[in-house]
């Protein structure tokens, strides 16, 4: 998952640099679950199993989109063995490697899904219905897996209500229409992190934007991985900087950084996880 608090950044919107805007593809009555994903050959079946599980109980079409972000390890290749569709690229962007899944979807209406993100029926059903009931597009609630340091009990206790006041959609699970999206020119390319900040406000000025009081699992990794005085540092100072914090790669070692193994699980469940050849 991605985060500058959990679940997603505060950071207040911006406008898109400049060049054109992204082109996106024609829709259909299809739903089209876009995963971005670096990396994450231990995380992606289950996310990809969920996806299936979920959408499929619901008896609708749909597809699922992995935009690979140039990783190095197994991630493709596991896509393409829970049926995914993979989209490759180099962005080491996140909002650029968004779009670029956006670009190859087909559906309608759009879920962006965090490839360390368990989803389930109650959380896809009851976004596809508010898209249905006129809503340009929203987010829901979140909650981590795992076992978390005080410092992040502390942060998760805080983001979900945070997050419904301000009507902002965590990074690991936004869904909007495509005409909606296609009316904002997607996620901003000159981001490298508070992406889905910035697309919860450009939506919010669309229509209706929602935040659904049903949950999705994203990992909890990042913060049992980093401590409270490296995670709380970044976000003063992205407070301190603004919006510029973000438009750099520089600073943002935690989403971009070499990736520090999760604490939380034993030598027994990375085992269990690791996809075998």
């Amino acid at each position: 998952m991605r985060w500058a608090l959990p679940g997603g950044a505060l950071l207040g919107g911006s406008n898109r640099g400049g060049g054109e805007r992204p082109s996106f593809g024609e829709g259909s009555g299809m739903i089209s679950f876009i995963i971005p994903a670096y990396n994450e050959e231990l995380l992606l079946g289950q996310t990809l199993r969920a996806v299936n599980d979920a959408a499929g109980a619901l008896g609708e079409r749909f597809e699922v989109i992995v935009a690979d972000d140039a990783s190095s390890d197994r991630t493709a290749a596991i896509a393409q063995e829970h049926g995914a569709r993979v989209v490759s690229g180099g962005h080491r962007q996140i909002a650029a490697t968004r779009n670029a899944g956006a670009r190859a979807a087909s559906g309608e209406m759009l879920l962006f899904v965090d490839a360390d993100t368990t989803v389930n029926q109650a959380a896809v059903r009851a976004a596809l219905g508010a898209m249905r009931k006129g809503a340009v597009g929203g987010g829901c609630a979140f909650r981590f897996d795992g076992d978390l340091p005080l410092y992040g009990r502390v942060l998760a206790a805080v983001a979900v209500p945070l997050y419904r006041a301000l009507r902002l959609a965590s990074g690991c699970f936004l869904f909007c229409t495509r005409p909606a999206f296609h009316a904002v020119g997607g996620f901003d390319e000159g981001l490298y992190g508070a992406e889905e900040a910035v697309m919860s406000r450009r939506l919010g000025r669309q229509g209706r934007f929602v935040v659904l009081r049903e949950a999705v699992t994203t990992s909890g990794r990042k913060l049992r991985a980093y401590s409270a005085r490296e995670v709380l540092g970044l976000l003063a100072r992205l407070a301190c900087a603004g919006p510029s914090a973000v438009r750099q790669r520089q600073g943002l070692e935690i989403w971009y950084g070499e990736r520090r193994p999760d604490p939380g699980l034993s030598a027994e469940q990375v085992a269990a996880n690791r996809p075998r050849d």
